[in-house]
């Protein structure tokens, strides 16, 4: 909304081509973990799509997250990982099993 009012300010013809979007609240019905997750990529990544599902049968041991951000763009799939990974660093402790699906925003 800001950047809306913001582009009307400033004119349409001098406004930014790209304005950054914020990824909305975490969904209802998140399980503890899941929403703890969903913070954290949210805070550190400002992803484009994100979504975060216990697999494992609500016990939650297994995680599926894919997650599409501009943090990704130009670097490798293998490194996209490494970064989520260094980010639940923290929870990764706790879990048998990472199901991850990272992309380019």
């Amino acid at each position: 909304m800001f950047a809306v009012a913001l582009a009307r300010r400033v004119g349409a013809s001098r406004a930014p081509r790209l304005l950054r979007s914020y990824a909305a609240a975490p969904p209802t019905g998140l399980s503890e973990g899941e929403n703890t997750i969903y913070q954290k990529l949210t805070e550190k990544f400002s992803p484009a799509e994100l979504q975060v599902q216990d697999v494992s049968g609500g016990c939650g041991t297994f995680y599926q997250i894919i997650i599409a951000s501009e943090a990704f763009n130009g670097v490798p799939t293998v490194k996209q990982h490494r970064m989520v990974n260094e980010v639940l660093k923290q929870e990764i402790e706790g879990i048998h099993g990472l199901q991850l699906k990272t992309s380019p925003a």
